[in-house]
Order: C-alpha cells, then structure tokens, then sequence
C-alpha cells in the first residue's frame, strides 16, 4: 500500500481527534522504580487511555509484581487495566488461578502470549499440563469469563516462525479462538505495518491491529531488542541518533518527532489505534500523543498516590 501524503499540508496540521491510544508498562523492581512508574501513569492518564498494560517476565518471573501492579492500576485509577499473562513454565490450572486472581480484583482485559523462556535463546516447549501455545490459553481464558483478549502480532515474522504465512495462520488461530483484537511488535517504518494490515486481511483476520510504537530511548537498546524479536533497524535511525549519546534532550527530542512522524503516516494510511511502549516513562509518550493532538480528558484523573 502506498502513501500519499498532501506535500501542501501543514506540518503536524491538526488530525480529526479520533485517535485511541493505550500504553504499556512492566512492573517495577525496586521502590524507585515503583515512584517512576506511577509518576508516568499520572502524566499518561489524563489522555484518558482505552487500557494500560501490564507486562509478564520470561518464565513468569514477575507474576506476583505484575499482579500486584495491576490490581493497584485497577483499585486507584479509572483507567481500564490489562494483565500479560502467558503459558511458560506453569500448568493450566496454576494459569486458569492466576486469571481468576485478576478477575476477582476487577481486571477485565488480558493480554494472551505464549511468552519467552526464561533462558534467553532457548527454543519454548509446551510444560506438561500447560497451555501449549497462545490460541489455546485464549481457547482456556474464553472457558473462564468474558475477559476482552489482546494477543500479540508480528508485522515482521516471529523469530520461530518458518515463514510469514506461517505466522498469519498463527495469528488467525488465535483470533479465531475469541482473541478481540492483536497488537503489534514495534517496527520503524509505516510500510512494515500497512503491508502486514493487508496481508492479514487477504488471510481472513477481521480483527482489529493495533500498530505497537516504541520511542527510542536509547539507540543501542533498541538495536539489542530488534536483533531478539527480528525487527529490522533502517540505517538512517544510525544516522539520526549518531552523536547524542552524551545529549538525552536532543535525543529525547528526536525520538519524539520520529516516533510522532511515523504514527501521522500510519494515520494516513487509516489507522486510529496506536499501542505505545513506554518502558515507564511518560515523557516520549505523552509529547507524541500531544504532536498527534491527542490531549487530556476533562473526565479523565487518576488517583494513584
């Protein structure tokens, strides 16, 4: 699908406000980390998200944290909160009890992953009386309540996947399985998520894909985390962050127009729902919501202390 954008147009010229957004989080380690955590779910909140999610560590290594983040997200903020919640290394009972967990704590939204193991590199096996891949733990969490399911898409192929068809027909077992919607591995090119919008399409998925946007932070992290999930880099990111390692303002600043550029062409091409990474900071995120006239909700606060 190709762009064609008005080259007469204003820059950053005001879109419709019809624009969704939602936000992801992973639960803090220490104390400090907690503070920064709820510091940027009071900046994000007034933008009157649909959901934040919360992530789930390889192995289930956060699940108590993720928990407890969740339910707090829930308990002290009107915003909708979403659990990860993934198959590694637990039985379909020790899963099904964790989910009841959420439910009994006001937590309506799921996000079903196979998940990684927790040796990194390691090839993922089903655990014995466990979920064996993402469809089924949908198929599982369908059986238990009416929870609104996000699953996880990649516009790029997953690493253990054969081929991209291969991962559409993945993609479609888990919507057909009650999946609501899919949310996206990020990329850094709108091309990467138009084509793979259409191509779903053409396989039969009628479901909502959210793109997923991540602001770069920090340039050599990101380089590490695309090599992981198979997201490509283009060399002019390279280019454009080269030099500001020792400048985090001009970085920040750069990172926000990217990342704001990218969302304004993907709107072009029709989308109105962007999932961004935060990694618990609120400044990236907020500055693109606000380039892409996104602004705070009269109704929306939180109360999170």
């Amino acid at each position: 699908m190709s762009l064609r954008l008005d080259p007469g147009a204003p820059l950053f010229a005001d879109v419709a406000g019809d624009i969704d957004v939602s936000f992801e989080f992973f639960p803090p380690k220490t104390e400090k980390m907690e503070e920064t955590l709820w510091e940027s779910i009071q900046t994000l909140s007034p933008l009157g998200p649909r959901f934040v999610s919360v992530t789930y560590g390889a192995g289930g290594t956060t699940r108590e944290r993720t928990h407890n983040t969740v339910a707090r997200i829930a308990r002290e903020t009107p915003i909708a909160a979403a659990a990860h919640l993934t198959c590694v290394e637990a039985t379909r009972e020790e899963i099904d009890a964790v989910a009841e967990e959420y439910w009994a704590a006001g937590v309506r939204h799921i996000v079903a992953l196979r998940g990684d193991p927790p040796t990194a590199g390691a090839k993922f096996t089903s655990p014995v009386g466990g979920y064996e891949n993402a469809a089924d733990l949908v198929a599982g969490l369908r059986r238990l309540h009416p929870f609104e399911i996000s699953v996880a898409a990649y516009p790029e192929c997953h690493p253990d996947s054969p081929d991209a068809a291969h991962d559409l027909d993945n993609l479609k077992r888990k919507i057909d399985a009650g999946a609501n919607r899919a949310i996206t591995q990020f990329f850094f090119e709108p091309e990467t998520f138009l084509r793979f919008r259409d191509d779903a399409a053409v396989a039969g998925i009628d479901a909502e894909i959210v793109p997923g946007i991540m602001p770069v932070m920090n340039y050599a992290s990101v380089v590490r985390m695309s090599a992981m999930c198979g997201t490509a880099v283009p060399a002019w990111m390279a280019r454009l962050f080269e030099g500001l390692d020792e400048h985090p303002a001009a970085r920040q600043l750069v990172a926000a127009t990217l990342a704001a550029e990218l969302c304004r062409k993907l709107y072009a091409g029709g989308v109105r729902q962007f999932h961004f990474y935060t990694l618990n900071r609120a400044e990236l995120s907020y500055a693109i919501c606000h380039l892409l006239g996104v602004r705070p909700k009269d109704a929306a606060g939180v109360a999170a202390a």
